[in-house]
Order: structure tokens, then sequence, then C-alpha cells
């Protein structure tokens, strides 16, 4: 089997050219599993595989990651051959957060009769979740408030960080294994978001020659990102990835 990460968007929330940061874990060519579904990563998924998302993993409720969620909604609801069986990973320390934000407001449908979880198979996550006979390891980053930005892990394969700052602690568990590591990173860091600066003082050189870049400012700043010797990952990218580790290894 060939498995690939396919970038639907690589910007932070300013830099609507370059899309909303969200990937497909790609099987064979399929997609297999989305992550993060903001309202241009939704329309990106849609233009390119041409069908509904099947199966989402959430890293945390900023709109940028989650502001599709209510059209997914819609698209499920009204396909009964997904309704309730569109598979929705969520941290359980973010689930209150999402709730909240997008399944709290009174009348999912304007016809009523509909509650927001209807259209969704949740699972809540902590440590991990199987999907598709592959295990994930989930694990928290540094973005805002403890517990409520987490990435994630294809061992052997690839790790996604979501927004973060840098987590080397993290990365020295959840990144042992030669994975491409695809790294939240902004030429410019600040308390939510790691710069370029920071990855060069926190992380080794073998950890930084795994990086893949995205979540930048804008395609300058991509392009300086890149002048300094880093790859970055631009909408429309599908990297190829290693086979992950078979799921019957994995110790959750």
């Amino acid at each position: 089997m060939s498995y690939a990460l396919r970038f639907l968007g690589v910007g932070n929330a300013a830099a609507v050219e370059l899309g909303s940061s969200s990937v497909v874990l790609e099987r064979d060519a399929a997609p297999l599993l989305m992550v993060d579904c903001g309202q241009e990563a939704l329309t990106a998924y849609l233009d390119h595989y041409g069908a509904t998302p099947v199966a989402l993993f959430i890293t945390h409720v900023h709109m940028d990651h989650v502001a599709g969620m209510e059209r997914l909604f819609i698209r499920a609801f009204f396909d009964d051959a997904l309704r309730g069986r569109l598979r929705l990973y969520v941290p359980v320390t973010v689930l209150p957060h999402l709730q909240a934000r997008v399944a709290e407001y009174p009348g999912a449908l304007a016809e009523g009769t509909a509650n927001f979880w209807d259209a969704f198979q949740l699972i809540p996550v902590s440590h991990g979740f199987w999907h598709d006979r592959l295990w994930f390891d989930v694990f928290p980053v540094r973005h805002h408030l403890p517990d409520t930005a987490f990435g994630l892990r294809l061992r052997g394969s690839v790790v996604y960080t979501g927004d973060t700052r840098p987590i080397p602690e993290m990365l020295a568990l959840h990144a042992d294994a030669d994975e491409l590591i695809a790294h939240d990173c902004a030429l410019h860091g600040n308390p939510s978001h790691s710069g370029i600066d920071d990855l060069e003082r926190e992380y080794s050189d073998a950890l930084r020659s795994r990086l893949l870049l995205y979540h930048y400012e804008s395609e300058a700043n991509g392009l300086a990102l890149t002048q300094r010797g880093y790859r970055i990952a631009r909408p429309g990218d599908a990297i190829t990835l290693h086979e992950p580790v078979p799921a019957q290894t994995v110790s959750p």
C-alpha cells in the first residue's frame, strides 16, 4: 500500500490565499482521514475528491479549523448513506469547546427535529484511536490553554502537530520512528504559534531535517523559510509517506 499526506491548505488564519490549514491522509490515493475542517479546507476537499469526507479528526476549535463544520453537517445529514456514519474523532477535552462553538446553537435545521450530532458518529478520544485498522496516537500540544489543542501521529509514517509552539518533549515520544513531521511554523512566532527561530532554538539538527512546515503567514514568508533551508508545504501538495508500523504492533 502507498500512503501520502495531502495539504488542502497551509496558511494561518489571516492567509486566506493559502487556505485553511488542513490535511488528508491518503492510502492508495484514496482519502482515509481528514484533519480539521475550516471553511476553505472543506471547499478544497470537495473540489479535489468530489465527495464528502467520511472521517475527520479535530485538533482544536479555532474557526479556521472548524468553520466548515456546519456545511459538513448539512451534507452528512441529508445523505442517507452518510448520516450518522461520518466518523468524527474529537479529543475529550476539546469536545466541550466544539459543542459550545458549533453544536449548541438552537435549531441545527430551520425545520427543527434534528440535533447537530445526528449527522455524525462522534468518537471521543484520549491518547489515541483506531481507524480503518490503523492506530493513531493523539498528544497535547502548546496552543493557548492546556488540553485544548492536540497533534496526531501515525507511527512510522507521519506526525501532524496542529497549531503549536515548539514541543520537543512531545516529539521525543511521538516522533521517534523517522516520521515526517508536519509542523506549525511561521517566519515569526508569537505566544500561540512557532516561528522558525523557535524551532532552531528548541530542536536538534536531526529533528529539523524531518520537518515540513505549514501554517505560515504569506507566500513571501513561505519563500523566506525555503531560503533558510527548510521544506514548506503548499496547497495541493501530496507528500509521499513511509508505510506505517502495522497496527497490531502498536500498544495504545
